[in-house]
């Protein structure tokens, strides 16, 4: 499989999110699993997709697996109901889902700054059959504005990202364009600011959009990117997505940040799918 040249994934900082890859293994092992592949950074899904508000032991005891792993948590959801799964967030959803994502939201910030992650990300959730799309948007500007409230007391970003339309059909946020405009709604609700668009590469692709346009439009405004190849949804050379040209041209337009594997292994372990990437690259500098 073809990888990328040494001198372009140099320039990169690299995470590996736990939540996709080394899932054949319990969850407290996964960040060891990262750093034993090279890894120092990781970022996460809520793990805890039945409750906002897990026990105090079960965070204290995923902390200590970060912390004894040696590796940075630099990405965390908000609660998003079940994902993987049928659900696509919660903040726009009235009712019990919205209220689980506000019980949420001081324990994931108080979680992630336990651990110096700055950057919580909240999945605006499915439009719900017989529920104005309106009435819809309203609770999520009110809930994204707790949230980035919640973030910016931590000194954290809050990230808005696009998903794509075939794989989340329910999701109103699938182009570039709709996810900017609520980071732009949320950081004039607030005054603050610290809204930025979690660019997806390979949700963008699906959507068909143009990435380099989407790229010269919107580094400014990003605070996080992901990546997976497609079709398929696997690591950076099993479909036929320029990720490395991608990655360079943001770079060039000042993208400084992490960028996170959310690919999906294939049929074989988690270690063995980041022969792409050449050793020396994994650690982040």
């Amino acid at each position: 499989m073809p990888g990328f040249e040494s001198s372009t994934a140099a320039d990169q900082r690299f995470n590996v999110n736990l939540s996709i890859l080394f899932t054949e293994l319990p969850l407290l092992e996964r960040p060891a699993a990262a750093a034993a592949a090279g890894f120092t950074a990781v970022e996460l899904w809520w793990p805890w997709i039945d409750t906002p508000t897990p026990e105090r032991s079960e965070l204290d005891a995923l902390k200590k697996a970060i912390e004894d792993a040696g590796v940075q948590l630099t990405g965390l959801n908000f609660y998003a109901g079940q994902l993987p799964g049928p659900d696509r967030g919660a903040l726009s959803v009235p009712g019990a889902e919205s209220e689980r994502f506000r019980a949420n939201i001081d324990v994931a910030a108080d979680f992630a700054a336990s651990l110096g992650c700055k950057a919580l990300n909240a999945l605006y959730g499915n439009r719900v059959e017989g529920v104005d799309p309106a009435e819809q948007d309203a609770l999520a500007l009110q809930n994204l504005t707790l949230a980035a409230r919640a973030a910016d007391r931590i000194g954290a970003i809050l990230l808005i990202e696009a998903l794509n339309q075939p794989e989340s059909p329910l999701y109103p946020l699938v182009s570039a364009p709709a996810a900017v405009g609520v980071v732009d709604k949320v950081n004039e609700a607030t005054g603050l600011g610290n809204a930025k668009f979690l660019m997806d590469l390979y949700h963008l692709s699906m959507n068909g959009e143009d990435l380099p346009s989407v790229i010269e439009r919107y580094a400014a405004k990003t605070g996080h990117v992901q990546i997976a190849d497609n079709p398929g949804r696997g690591a950076p050379g099993t479909g036929d997505l320029p990720l490395e040209d991608l990655l360079d041209q943001l770079r060039k337009a000042g993208y400084d940040g992490w960028v996170g594997l959310e690919y999906k292994p294939g049929d074989r372990p988690s270690a063995e799918a980041f022969d792409w990437l050449p050793a020396e690259a994994r650690a982040a500098r």
